[in-house]
């Protein structure tokens, strides 16, 4: 066991505050990873205010992990001391299931275990990413290419790859028109991954007050949800639109902006329970659809496409005092687009 520095939020909606966490001792198959940075989701305000449900305490949030490896146990294979890696949400799952055994462990029908707010097959609670270290199985690592800078490479962890996962898997390419939904830490990798795979896109957004950011990150076009009209010109023509915003939609609205056989995806989840008028989908044939993380090999893919393409997440560097304040800027909305804590000032 290693006594690590952390921030931990010690109840629900508490604010959070430094503390010691225990790691485990290196195992077999077992990295550790000294991190230096560490990304803040929205996520981890939902799960620290328990707007997802109840949720374990104290709680170590982070799954946006970036750092070196300076330990490996006796069987690992795939790193080495010196290694540049990141984890994302889960740092474990059944590995037998045909999800798993497809590479698809986001989807373990035995429940991934998530980075922080988990149980592990050990049956300790998993703590996350605001810390000194984190101690992994190799198998739920990922290599950061050299092309990418580890602060930069952080959200790519949760923000860039929750993003990715559905661009391919509905094959958001040329000759496909994609809208993105929000324009946030989700929103803008959505936008700088479609523009890379080729993609029209177009970002969806509440008001004009972020255009020229969308169109120097990639976008094509952009337009205010709040403006009626954009309803009306735009009625039918996505292929694809993916939504990042984690409050109530107007789906009925959004589902009437695509074509036939388009498909609404959500990688935003609201607190809330959402209705719908099935009509919105049947006439159109239309897909209303969830998309979570992806498996630990399309997360690879996606840093290795991020590395070709030299695409990181745009960040504002803040030190481990500044935690909840960034939490309240989130909320507000006013950060530009991810906050990354550097871990040396934990």
């Amino acid at each position: 066991m290693t006594t690590v520095a952390a921030y931990a939020a010690p109840a629900a909606k508490a604010p959070l505050e430094r503390t010691t966490i225990e790691r485990r001792a290196v195992g077999e198959s077992d990295v550790l990873i000294d991190i230096k940075f560490a990304g803040i989701c929205h996520s981890d305000i939902h799960q620290v205010r328990e707007g997802w449900g109840e949720a374990i305490f104290p709680m170590v949030p982070g799954h946006e992990i970036a750092g070196v490896v300076t330990e490996v146990g006796p069987g690992v294979t795939k790193f080495r001391v010196g290694d540049r890696v990141g984890v994302g949400c889960m740092v474990d799952s059944c590995r037998e299931c045909e999800n798993c055994l497809r590479g698809e462990e986001q989807y373990c029908l035995k429940g991934m275990v998530g980075t922080y707010n988990a149980v592990g097959r050990d049956g300790e609670p998993t703590y996350g990413g605001y810390s000194e270290k984190i101690v992994v199985d190799e198998n739920y690592v990922v290599r950061i290419p050299d092309g990418l800078s580890l602060d930069v490479a952080a959200p790519l962890l949760c923000a860039g790859i929750t993003t990715y996962s559905p661009l391919r898997h509905w094959n958001a390419g040329p000759g496909k028109k994609v809208a993105v939904v929000g324009l946030g830490g989700l929103g803008h990798m959505a936008v700088k991954l479609a523009h890379a795979m080729g993609a029209e896109v177009t970002v969806l957004s509440q008001s004009l007050r972020k255009k020229d950011d969308g169109l120097k990150l990639g976008a094509d076009h952009y337009h205010a949800t709040s403006d009626p009209k954009t309803f009306e010109e735009l009625a039918g023509t996505f292929d694809l639109i993916v939504s990042t915003v984690s409050a109530p939609m107007d789906f009925g609205a959004l589902l009437s902006l695509l074509k036939v056989d388009g498909a609404l995806v959500n990688v935003g989840a609201p607190e809330e329970p959402v209705s719908l008028n099935l009509f919105s989908v049947i006439s159109g044939r239309k897909t209303l659809a969830g998309s979570a993380i992806g498996g630990i090999r399309e997360t690879q893919e996606m840093l290795d496409f991020c590395a070709e393409h030299g695409i990181g997440a745009e960040i504002e560097l803040i030190s481990a005092a500044e935690i909840n304040e960034a939490y309240e800027r989130v909320l507000a909305s006013d950060v530009r687009y991810r906050f990354v804590i550097d871990t040396a000032t934990i």
